[in-house]
């Protein structure tokens, strides 16, 4: 059930990019040939009347995409035609391919104003005492056997008021056995020892803690859903900063390796936040000045726009191939890793 909920919402997330570019493509009068969700044999479609769209849902309902008339290379266009994609104004074009990205940051900003006026938000104050509110699957905690109620009164010997003492102490205690004190209905159980595993450069044992749930005001609540998913953006940049100064993909994982984050989250909210987590990475991701994704595609509408003039075509869609085939292949690459793993 966790593995089909994480298909269903990474496809939400592209799908939501996806309607991201028709939604503005249809804006500004381009024929929308096409809005697939899922790739394989058609196994349902659906085409409005006087529309020139057809809606259709494919055998492996996983990821999306949208074929605008005129954005494919290869085919011959009118240059009467005034629904083609080429046919168009640079910004008609500009905002069409920066729709998608802007779809999933809008996405996640509306997913970060709801959880703040409910309450889920980190400028919450710790909980005390330590009470466990959910228990990540497969995590160390669940393995040892703490369930949600559970208490957490010491770690390694050392007194544990709220998550933050938690946090601290076990931090360092990755790949190292660490006995954690716990009460259960009142009553002290036998000390548990738990082995945390590496998170990020931290140790964790994989528990949700109880919060103190403060509904954030309206307008604050607005604030936090722009500034919050900035915040995530610089996090993400400076990850692969780090990778590029390392050498390392290690930080990188493909549609398998989402699915796997997603299916182990242990509670609806943490779900929410992990997909608010994977909507802005791809925003972010896609607006890459990289070729094939739709940050390569605004450069080439950059240039036109400073310059007045188009790119050259064949140099474009040569560009853009060979970015698509590089891309497939590290997208192959890591989903191997994300597999194997």
């Amino acid at each position: 059930m966790n593995i089909l909920l994480a298909i269903l919402g990474i496809s939400a997330l592209v799908i939501v990019h996806e309607g991201g570019h028709y939604l503005a493509a249809r804006a500004f009068g381009m024929r929308v040939l096409r809005f697939s969700i899922g790739f394989g044999p058609t196994i349902a479609k659906f085409q409005p009347k006087d529309s020139p769209t057809v809606f259709q849902v494919g055998l492996i309902p996983f990821m999306a995409y949208v074929q605008i008339a005129g954005m494919n290379p290869a085919e011959e266009n009118d240059p009467d035609d005034p629904e083609l994609y080429p046919n168009k104004s640079v910004l008609a074009r500009f905002v069409t391919i920066f729709a998608g990205p802007f779809a999933n940051y809008l996405t996640a900003s509306l997913l970060v104003f709801v959880l703040a006026t409910m309450g889920h938000h980190g400028e919450n104050p710790p909980h005390e005492p330590m009470e466990v509110e959910s228990v990540q699957q497969g995590s160390p905690a669940m393995k040892a056997g703490l369930l949600p109620g559970d208490i957490i009164v010491s770690a390694n010997d050392k007194p544990v008021h709220n998550v933050m003492d938690l946090i601290q102490i076990t931090a360092d205690r990755a790949g190292k056995p660490t006995t954690y004190a716990v009460e259960r209905g009142g009553k002290q159980l036998s000390p548990f020892t738990i082995t945390p595993f590496e998170d990020h450069g931290r140790g964790v044992i994989g528990i949700i803690p109880k919060v103190v749930l403060t509904p954030m005001p309206v307008g604050r609540a607005l604030g936090y859903s722009i500034a919050y998913p900035y915040e995530l953006t610089v996090q993400q940049l400076e990850g692969f900063r780090m990778m590029y100064k390392q050498g390392s993909t290690e930080g990188v994982v493909g549609p398998v390796g989402m699915v796997k984050i997603v299916s182990k989250t242990a509670s609806f909210v943490q779900l929410i936040n992990v997909l608010i987590l994977i909507s802005v990475a791809l925003g972010m991701f896609n607006l890459m000045p990289l070729p094939a994704l739709d940050g390569g595609r605004l450069v080439f509408l950059g240039y036109e726009i400073i310059t007045r003039r188009r790119a050259n075509e064949r140099i474009e869609t040569m560009v853009h191939t060979v970015g698509l085939v590089l891309l497939l292949c590290l997208i192959a690459l890591v989903t191997l890793r994300d597999v194997a793993g």
